[in-house]
C-alpha cells in the first residue's frame, strides 16, 4: 500500500490528506476523532491507527467530560466546536472527507448522534433536533427541550426506537420523547428505578429500545429499558467505568483510571462481566466505539492523547492493531460502508 503526503497553503482550508490507499476512501474502515483544540480539526486514522487526514472544523473545541462529540451516520461525520457553539458536518468521497457545513447550536455542543434522519445534538442545558435531508442538515432545529438539571454536567445523548436517552453527570438519567418525524417533542424526564448510589451517570450505548449507561463513580453499569433501570451491575476490579461500546453480545466499557477495557457478555436483563481486563490502555480513557469489527478508544495522559485501536474476534478478544499518540482529543468514531 503507497501513501501520499501533500502539504501545501491550500492544505490549510481544505485539509491534509497523507495516505489515501489504492482501495478507495469510501472502501476503507476509518477511525475519526478531533484535536479539541482552539482551532479544532478532524483527524482520520485507518484501522491500524496510520494518520490519513487532518481538516480543519471551521470552529472551537475545548469540550470535556462527555462522550459522542463524534456520530457517524446518514453518510456524514458531525463534530461538535464547544466553543464556537457549532456542529461541523463532514462527507466522505474517493478523495478523503470534506467539510461540507457548520450547524450552530443555541449553547456549546458536547455530544451529537444521528437517527430518525435526525442530527441530535446535546449541548449544556438542552438537547436540540435538526433534520437531515439529502443535501444537508437543516441550519435551524426542529424541536428542543431543556435537561432536568442542566448545570453544564450533561455527558452523551443515545437515540432510541421513539427517545431520546441523556445523561447528566449530576446523578441525572433521562429520556425525552420523539414526535412521528423525528424531532424532539416534550419535555425531559428522568427515568424510574434510579439506584439509591447514583454517582455520575456517563457514557451510554443504545441498541433498539435499551440503553446501557455507565454509573462511574459508583462502579457500575446499568440497563435501561422503558423509561427504568432494570439491571445493575458492579464493575468488579475496574474502577470508574466511563465509557461504552456495543458489539453483539459484548459490551465493553473503558475504565478510568485503571486505564482499561473490560468486556460483558449482555443478554436479556443481564449484564456480566466476562473479562475485568481485555485491554490495557496508556492513559485515561475519554471515549470508546465500536464498528467494523474495530474497537477504537481515546485515553489521555496529561496533555498527551492516544488513539487505540483494536481487532475483535468472535470470542469478544481485543487485539492491538496500532497505537497513535497526539497533543489532545475529544470523540471517536468508526466509519465504514453501513455509515
Amino acid at each position: 500500500m503507497k501513501f501520499v503526503q501533500c502539504v501545501s497553503a491550500l492544505a490549510l482550508v481544505l485539509g491534509t490528506a497523507a495516505g489515501a490507499s489504492a482501495q478507495g476512501w469510501s472502501e476503507q474502515t476509518l477511525v475519526v476523532t478531533a484535536s479539541n483544540t482552539p482551532y479544532n480539526n478532524l483527524l482520520v486514522y485507518n484501522g491500524s491507527s496510520q494518520l490519513l487526514q487532518t481538516l480543519a472544523t471551521g470552529g472551537k473545541g475545548g469540550v470535556s467530560g462527555n462522550s459522542g462529540g463524534i456520530a457517524t451516520g446518514d453518510g456524514r461525520v458531525a463534530v461538535v466546536n464547544f466553543g464556537s457553539q457549532n456542529v461541523s458536518i463532514f462527507a466522505l468521497s474517493e478523495h478523503g472527507f470534506r467539510l461540507r457545513q457548520i450547524v450552530s447550536t443555541s449553547a456549546g455542543p458536547v455530544s451529537v448522534a444521528f437517527g430518525h434522519d435526525h442530527l441530535y445534538v446535546l449541548e449544556t442545558t438542552k438537547v436540540e433536533s435538526f433534520q437531515v435531508f439529502d443535501f444537508g442538515v437543516s441550519p435551524s432545529p426542529d424541536g428542543a427541550a431543556g435537561l432536568v438539571v442542566a448545570d453544564g454536567s450533561a455527558a452523551q445523548v443515545g437515540v432510541l426506537k421513539n427517545q431520546l436517552i441523556i445523561s447528566e453527570k449530576s446523578n441525572a438519567i433521562e429520556t425525552v420523547n420523539l414526535g412521528w418525524n423525528g424531532a424532539v417533542n416534550g419535555a425531559a424526564a428522568l427515568v424510574q428505578n434510579i439506584p439509591a448510589n447514583v454517582n455520575a451517570p456517563f457514557g451510554l450505548v443504545t441498541r433498539d429500545n435499551e440503553a446501557y449507561m455507565t454509573i462511574a463513580h459508583a462502579n457500575e453499569i446499568s440497563l435501561v429499558r422503558n423509561d427504568s433501570v432494570v439491571t445493575v451491575t458492579g464493575s468488579g476490579t475496574q474502577s470508574a467505568p466511563c465509557w461504552l461500546a456495543l458489539d453483539g453480545p459484548y459490551l465493553f466499557s473503558s475504565n478510568s483510571p485503571s486505564k482499561s477495557v473490560s468486556r460483558y457478555v449482555v443478554y436479556g436483563p443481564n449484564i456480566i462481566q466476562d473479562a475485568a481486563v481485555a485491554a490495557n490502555l496508556n492513559g485515561n480513557p475519554t471515549d470508546i466505539a465500536y464498528g467494523a469489527g474495530l474497537v477504537a478508544v481515546i485515553d489521555g495522559n496529561g496533555t498527551v492523547s492516544h488513539l487505540s485501536i483494536f481487532s475483535v474476534d468472535w470470542d469478544g478478544n481485543l487485539t492491538l492493531q496500532g497505537v497513535s499518540t497526539m497533543p489532545s482529543a475529544n470523540g471517536v468514531a468508526v466509519v465504514h460502508n453501513a455509515d
